[in-house]
C-alpha cells in the first residue's frame, strides 16, 4: 500500500485505523464477516476496470473476453452450490436484487407481503422508508406474540384474504427455522409469486445446515457477505422461465455495467463455499450462536424466541431495564460491537429500540469455539449488569484484547 499512502495519507490512514479497529474488536454484528485474502484480491484487481453492460456473450463494449470468463464461472458455480436453474450475480446489494424481482413480475400498486421489520423481517420487504413500501401496497406479516415465530395458519388467512401478488419470505432477525415449503402452499392456493430472501441465511443454506428455498421459490435473492464470507453484492437465482425478465430487469432495468471486480470475488467466495471446511465453518458457526445464546439465558436473559437455529439471535432487554441503544453503546466502549434491534411488539422506536441483534459468523471466522462463547456471554453479562461502569469496562476491554490476541485477523495483511 505504498502508493496509497504516498497519493492519499489521510485515505490511508482512515483504511489503516479500520482494520486495526477490525482486528482489535469482537465483531458479533450478524451481518457482517471478514472474507478471505484471495476475495480481497480478486475484488481489488483490474477486473474493476472494465465496463461489461450485458451478459457474457452478448455485451455492448469490446474487450469483454476475460470478464465472460469470470461471469460465466460465477453464474455456473451458483447454479451448482445451491442446485439452481438461473442465476444472475450482477446485483450490487439486497436491496437491489430484491427490487429487480418486484419490477419483473409487478406493477406499481399491487399487493405484497412480507415480515414486519421489527418482527423480523427487512427494509425491502414492505417499510414504508423504503421503495418497496412505496411502489406497493403492503400487507406485514407478524410473528405470534406469545411464541414469537411465524404463525402459518394465521399467514394462510391473511394471504386469503387480501390476495397479495407476491409474498416474500426472509429476514434480517428470526432466528427460527423459515420452512418454505408452507410459503409455496400458500402461494399457489392464491396465485402468487414466491421470493425467498436468504440474505442471512445463504451460507447456511450452501452448506446444507438450513432448508433451501429453491425447490420451492419462483425467486431466491442472497447477499454475498454475510453468512457467505463473500465480497458485498448480491445474487438472484430464479425458476429458468422468469430467467429472461429477470436479467432484462437487472440491466438495461435497474443497474448499468456490472462490477466485474466484485463479480470475480463472487466467484472466488462461491468455490471457498463448496469446500469441506466451509461446511465445518457453517456447521462452527450454528454452534457458537447456540452457546451464546443459552449462556446468556442461563444469565438471566431473555432469547427472542427462545434460542436459535442460525447464526444469530435477539437478546430482549426489557428486564433488564435498558435499551438496545445503550446496551450497543455500553458494550462496543469495550470493543464489543453489536447492532441495536427491534424485538417483536417493540414498545421502544427503532431509533432506540428494546433489544440487540447477535450474530457469530464473524468471530468464528476468526476460529473461536464454545469455550469463547461462553467467556463472551460474560463479558456482555458483566458490562450491561454494571450499566457501563468505568472499571468494568476497563477490565472488560482488557480481557476481549487478551481474546482477540489468540485470534488474529488477517496477520498476512501489511500497512
Amino acid at each position: 500500500m505504498l502508493q496509497l499512502k504516498k497519493i492519499d495519507v489521510e485515505i490511508y490512514e482512515a483504511i489503516k485505523q479500520e482494520l486495526e479497529r477490525q482486528r482489535n474488536s469482537l465483531e458479533m454484528i450478524a451481518s457482517e464477516n471478514f472474507p478471505s485474502i484471495a476475495v480481497m484480491e480478486a475484488q481489488g484487481s483490474v477486473m474493476g476496470n472494465k465496463y461489461a453492460e450485458g451478459y457474457p456473450g452478448k455485451r455492448y463494449y469490446g474487450g469483454c473476453q476475460n470478464v465472460d470468463v469470470v461471469e460465466s464461472i460465477a453464474i455456473e458455480r451458483a447454479k451448482l452450490l445451491f442446485h439452481a436453474e438461473h442465476a444472475n450475480v450482477q446485483p450490487h446489494s439486497g436491496t437491489q436484487a430484491n427490487m429487480a424481482v418486484y419490477f419483473s413480475v409487478l406493477n406499481p400498486g399491487d399487493t405484497i407481503m412480507g415480515m414486519h421489520l421489527s418482527h423480523g423481517g427487512h427494509l425491502s420487504h414492505g417499510h414504508p422508508m423504503s421503495f418497496s413500501g412505496k411502489y406497493y401496497k403492503v400487507i406485514p406479516i407478524n410473528v405470534t406474540k406469545n411464541t414469537q415465530l411465524i404463525n402459518y395458519t394465521e399467514l394462510r388467512n391473511l394471504a386469503k384474504k387480501y390476495r397479495p401478488k407476491l409474498i416474500v419470505a426472509g429476514s434480517s432477525s428470526y432466528s427460527r427455522i423459515i420452512h418454505w415449503d408452507k410459503f409455496r402452499e400458500i402461494c399457489d392456493e392464491i396465485n402468487a409469486y414466491f421470493l425467498a430472501d436468504i440474505a442471512h441465511y445463504a451460507g447456511l443454506v450452501a452448506a446444507g445446515l438450513y432448508p433451501s428455498p429453491v425447490p420451492y421459490a419462483d425467486f431466491v435473492t442472497f447477499t454475498t457477505h454475510k453468512t457467505m464470507r463473500g465480497p458485498r453484492g448480491a445474487i438472484i437465482l430464479s425458476k429458468k422461465k422468469y430467467a429472461p425478465l429477470i436479467d432484462k430487469m437487472m440491466f438495461p432495468g435497474i443497474q448499468g455495467g456490472p462490477m466485474m471486480h466484485t463479480i470475480s470475488a463472487k466467484a472466488v467466495a462461491l468455490k471457498e463455499s463448496m469446500s469441506k471446511s466451509f461446511q465445518l465453518y457453517q456447521a462452527q458457526v450454528i454452534s457458537n450462536a447456540r452457546t451464546l445464546a443459552d449462556s446468556l439465558a442461563k444469565k438471566g436473559y431473555k432469547i427472542v424466541s427462545g434460542g436459535t437455529d442460525c447464526h444469530m439471535f435477539l437478546v430482549d432487554l426489557r428486564s433488564q431495564k435498558m435499551t438496545g441503544e445503550q446496551v450497543k453503546t455500553i458494550l462496543e466502549s469495550a470493543n464489543i460491537t453489536v447492532n441495536k434491534n427491534s424485538i417483536p411488539y417493540d414498545p421502544q422506536p427503532p431509533a432506540i429500540t428494546s433489544g440487540i441483534r447477535i450474530g457469530t459468523p464473524a468471530i468464528t471466522t476468526r476460529g473461536m469455539r464454545e469455550q469463547e462463547m461462553i467467556k463472551i456471554a460474560d463479558y456482555i453479562d458483566k458490562l450491561i449488569s454494571s450499566k457501563g461502569e468505568k472499571k468494568v469496562v476497563s477490565y472488560i476491554k482488557g480481557k476481549v484484547k487478551e481474546l482477540l490476541d489468540k485470534f488474529s485477523l488477517y496477520p498476512t495483511l501489511k500497512w
